[in-house]
């Protein structure tokens, strides 16, 4: 059973609380991002990440589990297609909580809380690309032989002009060899500055 909160509650009952982070959640999802305190921050982030999960679920239940929280149909909509698609391959931490200073009038302490919406890390993102840019090759790669097998069984001139397609073809694989590196180097930098 979760331990209840200490002290008092945001802005009086019970009621109106759960009103309140609702609210806050519903514009966090159709903005991505929003301003509010804090409080109401560290409050709200356990709350929308609980809705984000129900999103990745996409059954029915979860939706109208989630519609009985948040009455905007439009908001819930863009929650399980495009928020639960963005975030598919991520096991939680869908929020970030960044601090920003006071605020002018009462001297609050304001925060920015936003989606996390970019993937995992660079890396895996490159590895994902690199699978499916290999798995187009390999039947262009199977469909290669069997065109080069009729050309050679056709006429014995044919072997000249596939060379130097062949030449062409070594330097785009060198060109694609140096490609990857050069991605890597800032990816390097960025760690080194870390």
């Amino acid at each position: 059973m979760p331990t209840p909160t200490k002290g008092p509650r945001l802005g009086g009952g019970p009621a109106h609380e759960r009103l309140m982070l609702a609210n806050l959640a519903a514009a966090l999802f159709e903005h991505k991002r929003i301003t509010t305190t804090v409080t109401k921050a560290k409050r709200l982030k356990p709350y929308a990440e609980r809705l984000v999960t129900f999103a990745k679920r996409g059954d029915l239940a979860s939706r109208r589990r989630v519609l009985g929280l948040i009455s905007n149909k439009g908001v819930v909509h863009e929650l399980f297609t495009d928020i639960a698609q963005a975030v598919e391959n991520r096991d939680g931490g869908y929020t970030r909580i960044t601090k920003i200073g006071n605020r002018k009038g009462d001297n609050a302490p304001m925060a920015v809380i936003e989606l996390v919406l970019e993937p995992v890390s660079a890396k895996q993102a490159v590895v994902a690309e690199a699978t499916q840019a290999a798995a187009k090759a390999a039947p262009a790669a199977e469909e290669a032989p069997e065109a080069e097998v009729a050309k050679t069984e056709e006429a014995p001139v044919a072997e000249e002009t596939t060379e130097a397609p062949a030449e062409e073809a070594a330097t785009e694989e060198a060109a694609t060899e140096e490609a990857p590196a050069a991605e890597e180097a800032p990816a390097a930098e960025e760690k080194d500055a870390k």
